[in-house]
């Protein structure tokens, strides 16, 4: 992992042929492979890592940089500065936008205040922002599959506000009303449930019979990966514990997808600390994944609670392997070429 987010050494290592153990301890952890940070998180930390390096403290960054309380507190005390909105940051000085992506008009506030800017938006929803500029330039209006007021929802909505319409989720598709139904075209937020949204596609093309779909799926890979694995250890396990944040969408449907694929109990966690031992009381097999936006030091700590409590044998498993990387943003390599540091 990237400079300041070190993964602690997996307590898989630790555990290495425990598998052949379970008979005698009777107690075991299914750990989710792959799981925690994707590309487009550790692109955007990275940023704001070396925002912090190269240009010293304060960095400003508009909303979290990535929904996670652990990260958002650490580089808190590096020096970075999380704020609202553009207005809120001093004139001229340095903004980072998170990495689910902002509105033109935002792009614009920060033009006219000076702001000096490097963009984090990860490259999967720019690709989503992308499409919703050449859907509208063709003339298509556009239903949008996401929740409400999340900020990946926002800033691709502001790409064509008078062409876009929001559909939070399946229960929403037989309500909504949209002119020319017969030049349409759906896009959806990259971190949804993948099952949830081919649901709501379906129940739109009952109503649209013409509806385009996407060049690509919107649905991120990692946000796919993680949910594939969830799937493969919920219906062995008897509690699924799934690390991220409240406000992380991907980390919420995980707990969802996992109830969903036969686990009995599913609950998420920011910190090790906050597990209830009671919901593992009984428990012979607990299943432990994380959000695409949660650091490894995070999950280890769940699994280091585990075997104090008997579970320490530990088997991963694995739907998928990711080796995608992303660039870090133009504006951060051009300044560090500057400084001699590219």
């Amino acid at each position: 992992m990237r400079a300041g987010y070190a993964r602690a050494r997996t307590l898989v290592d630790a555990y290495d042929g425990a598998v052949s153990e379970v008979a005698t301890t009777g107690k075991q952890v299914l750990l989710a492979a792959p799981r925690g940070y994707c590309a487009g998180v550790d692109r955007a930390v990275e940023t704001v890592e070396k925002a912090l390096e190269l240009h010293g403290a304060p960095v400003y960054v508009r909303k979290e940089i990535v929904h996670n309380q652990h990260v958002v507190r650490t580089l808190e005390k590096r020096g970075a500065i999380f704020v609202d909105e553009t207005d809120e940051v001093p004139e001229g000085a340095l903004v980072v936008f998170s990495a689910h992506g902002v509105a033109p008009i935002v792009h614009e506030e920060a033009e006219r205040r000076n702001l000096r800017t490097i963009d984090a938006t990860c490259p999967l929803v720019t690709k989503v922002h992308n499409e919703a500029k050449r859907f509208a330039d063709e003339g298509y209006n556009i239903l949008l599959i996401g929740h409400e007021g999340h900020e990946e929802v926002i800033g691709t909505m502001g790409e064509a506000p008078e062409r876009i319409v929001l559909v939070d989720g399946p229960d929403e598709a037989a309500e909504i009303d949209i002119e020319n139904p017969e030049r349409i075209a759906w896009l959806s937020q990259t971190t949804l449930s993948v099952d949830e949204t081919m649901e709501t596609v379906e129940k739109l093309r009952e109503r649209f019979p013409l509806l385009v779909d996407p060049p690509s799926d919107d649905i991120c890979y990692a946000t796919q990966n993680r949910q594939s694995s969830v799937k493969l250890i919920a219906a062995r396990s008897d509690v699924v514990i799934v690390v991220g944040s409240g406000n992380s969408s991907n980390s919420v449907r995980l707990v969802e997808v996992a109830l969903d694929a036969g686990a009995s109990a599913a609950y998420r966690v920011d910190f090790a600390d906050e597990i209830d031992p009671a919901w593992v009381a009984g428990a012979a097999v607990v299943g432990v994944t994380s959000g695409a936006s949660v650091p490894e030091i995070l999950v280890d700590g769940v699994l280091q609670w585990l075997a104090e409590r008997g579970f320490d044998s530990v088997e991963e498993v694995s739907a998928a392997e990711e080796s995608l990387t992303f660039a870090l943003p133009q504006e951060l390599r051009r300044d560090l070429k500057a400084a001699g540091r590219a």
